[in-house]
C-alpha cells in the first residue's frame, strides 16, 4: 500500500495492519536502492483503463464532507472516468448502465437517500452492510450499498471505520460482477 493510501487510512482512523515479512521486504528493497512504492505504482495507475464505475448518490458536499469525499476517491484510487455524482432527485430511469461494459456499483451517502434510490424503507442501520439494488427500468440492477452521510462522518468522526467498511463491500461487489 502506497504512503498516500496510508496516510489516508491513519486520517481516517483505520489501523492499517501489515505482517512482519512484509516490512522487512520493504525495508530491504528501499536499501538496495529500488524506488519506493509510490512513483511507479502511481504513474501505473493513472495510465491504466478504467476498471469499474462507482456512482455516489446524496446532497452535493461542501466544505469538510467535500475535502473526505475527495480523500475517499484518492485512497479507493479511483479517476474522473472513473466514479460520477448522482443527485437521488433525478429520474433514476435517465441513468444508463455502464455503456462500456464496466462493473458498476452505487454508493447511497445517508439512509434517506439509500430509501429513495433503492425503494426500501427500513432505516440506514438496517440498510448498512447489505447489498440493495437501485433498478433503472433497463435489464440489470444496479448494487446500491448504503453509507452514512458524509456530513455525519465529519460531526462523528469515529463512524469512518464503519465508512470504510461500507466502501470495502463495495469494492468486493465489483470485483464479483
Amino acid at each position: 500500500m502506497s504512503n498516500l493510501q496510508s496516510s489516508f487510512l491513519k486520517e481516517m482512523g483505520i489501523t492499517q495492519w501489515t505482517s512482519k515479512d512484509a516490512v522487512q521486504e520493504k525495508a530491504s528493497a528501499q536499501g538496495a536502492g529500488s524506488e519506493t512504492n509510490d512513483s511507479p505504482s502511481v504513474s501505473a495507475s493513472r495510465n491504466r483503463p478504467p476498471q469499474a464505475h462507482w456512482w455516489f448518490f446524496g446532497n452535493q458536499v461542501q466544505g469538510e464532507a467535500q475535502t473526505l469525499f475527495q480523500n475517499l476517491i484518492r485512497i479507493l484510487g479511483l479517476h474522473s472516468q472513473e466514479w460520477s455524482w448522482k443527485s437521488p432527485s433525478d429520474n433514476l430511469s435517465q441513468f444508463q448502465t455502464s455503456e462500456s461494459g464496466l462493473p458498476l456499483v452505487a454508493i447511497a451517502f445517508g439512509g434517506a437517500v439509500a430509501q429513495k434510490i433503492t425503494g426500501e424503507k427500513d432505516p440506514l442501520l438496517q440498510l448498512r452492510e447489505t447489498v440493495l439494488a437501485l433498478n433503472t427500468g433497463n435489464d440489470d440492477d444496479i448494487p446500491v450499498i448504503a453509507t452514512f452521510d458524509l456530513a455525519q462522518i465529519i460531526a462523528k468522526p469515529q463512524d469512518k471505520a464503519l465508512l470504510w467498511q461500507d466502501l470495502l463491500l463495495a469494492k468486493s461487489v465489483l470485483q464479483n460482477i
